[in-house]
């Protein structure tokens, strides 16, 4: 079982990918680098919490580990 600190850096790793990725994406949908930040702010935010909960959730599952 991994630790929270473990899980919360792998989110907060992931999530800045996420949010580079997203801000071009909403970018090149709005040409508005203010709407697109606020688009990708808000999307990294609840992509965080919900990866932190699926790994949190799945660290409790035993099936498939050997």
């Amino acid at each position: 079982m991994e630790t929270r600190t473990r899980s919360i850096v792998k989110a907060i790793s992931w999530q800045l990918i996420g949010l580079v990725t997203m801000t071009l994406l909403a970018f090149l949908a709005t040409g508005n680098w203010g709407s697109a930040g606020g688009l990708a702010l808000g999307a990294a935010g609840t992509g965080f919490v919900c990866f932190i909960l699926h790994e949190r959730l799945w660290a409790h599952i035993r099936w498939g580990r050997n």
